[in-house]
């Protein structure tokens, strides 16, 4: 089974129904220019990379561009996911060129930040997914935390005050799907 097969098969009808609503908002005059922020580790696990899939696939499927970090791990499969669902994948860098980002980016950004450049993914989502973590992880949830920003969190060892648990991608499309419809 690929990993397109295993995302679509999980969704449930809840999911499926919220994510028809969010296809139709993004249609319209409400809809969410900011792209969904993906978080995650460059040397993610397949379990974290699979939810990563999942949820971009889900969300880029709805209209939703997505921003990561544009390296590899969940990032690449973020980036996979939602350029697999016909959407926009955007990297932002932390080198001054592209030569490192994932072959799946609609977009790269080479900043030439190093991890600075965790702030700009950090304040540019509408809200931020974290899949996993590592302390580049964990800096983009806390800034995330800090500007107002949802912050969801799946297969995460640390828990931060505000960020929102998910245990599963249903679970986390839920949340995510809650607010941004809300």
């Amino acid at each position: 089974m690929s990993l397109r097969e295993g995302a679509s098969a999980v969704l449930s009808a809840p999911v499926t129904e919220a994510l028809t609503r969010l296809a139709q908002k993004q249609w319209g005059p409400e809809r969410h220019r900011q792209p969904v922020a993906i978080l995650g580790p460059g040397d993610g696990g397949p379990a974290e990379c699979e939810v990563a899939y999942a949820v971009a696939h889900a969300l880029a499927g709805a209209g939703m561009a997505v921003i990561c970090g544009g390296r590899g791990g969940v990032m690449a499969a973020a980036s996979r996911g939602a350029t697999e669902a016909g959407g926009i994948a955007v990297g932002v860098l932390p080198e001054d060129d592209d030569r490192h980002a994932n072959e799946w980016l609609s977009v790269a950004i080479p900043t030439g930040m190093g991890e600075m450049r965790n702030a700009i993914i950090a304040r540019s989502g509408v809200c931020l997914i974290a899949i996993g973590g590592n302390m580049g992880t964990l800096s983009e949830m806390a800034m995330g935390l800090k500007w107002g920003k949802p912050v969801f969190v799946i297969h995460g060892d640390v828990e931060l005050p505000g960020a929102v648990q998910a245990v599963d991608v249903n679970d986390m499309l839920i949340k995510v799907l809650d607010c941004l419809l809300g």
